[in-house]
């Protein structure tokens, strides 16, 4: 037996060929479908829905009604907060263009994938879009609209969301954004770690 076994809500819908790691939990009436791959003393919130072959690293906590739709890869230690949701299509449409049939809700050639590096955070209510990449210990604040790659440390807010500021892997603010970019050089925070990049931004 598997020390430390995940748990699962009677309530939870979990798809056969779903792998979760030692010590997860998957809270009531959430749905994880075939394939995905969930690693070890992650939290999956109530009625949270992660696609088909999605993978979820080490250490992660999605909160209540996240949506991770298929093509999306979080690392370990990532943040989703409640209502957070993933697209993945371009150009979505419900039929085809002559209107006669139903388009496949299975990926297609078309189908983007996005990928959020280590320790970042998602905010509550915060879209994704297709494609992107969400870079490591960045902070998404809530209700934004994110259609850009986010930088490593990055602060992003707003709809579309744009580069406000950079954070400390503790989540303290640790600069500013002055016209969208964020000054190089080293930035101390209060826990004692320095933050040290190149500008970035536009």
């Amino acid at each position: 037996m598997t020390p430390n076994p995940p748990r699962v809500h009677p309530t939870a819908l979990v798809e056969e060929g779903v792998a979760l790691g030692a010590g997860t939990a998957v809270w009531d009436s959430a749905h994880v479908r075939r394939g995905a791959r969930i690693g070890r003393d992650c939290i999956v919130g109530e009625k949270a829905y992660i696609a088909y072959d999605v993978v979820v690293g080490d250490l992660c906590k999605l909160n209540a009604c996240v949506y991770l739709c298929a093509g999306v890869t979080l690392e370990s230690g990532v943040m989703v907060a409640a209502h957070a949701v993933f697209t993945n299509d371009l150009h979505p449409r419900a039929t085809d263009p002559d209107v006669t049939a139903l388009q496949t809700s299975a990926p297609t050639a078309a189908t983007l994938t996005t990928v959020v590096r280590r320790g970042a955070t998602i905010g509550a209510n915060a879209t994704i879009g297709p494609g992107l990449e969400i870079g490591a210990f960045c902070m998404v604040g809530m209700g934004s609209v994110v259609t850009a790659d986010v930088p490593p440390h990055g602060l992003v807010v707003g709809n579309p969301a744009r580069l406000v500021g950079a954070v400390c892997r503790c989540g303290e603010v640790v600069a500013r954004a002055v016209a969208g970019v964020v000054p190089h050089g080293d930035h101390p925070c209060r826990c004692g770690r320095i933050v040290s990049w190149p500008a970035i931004g536009a």
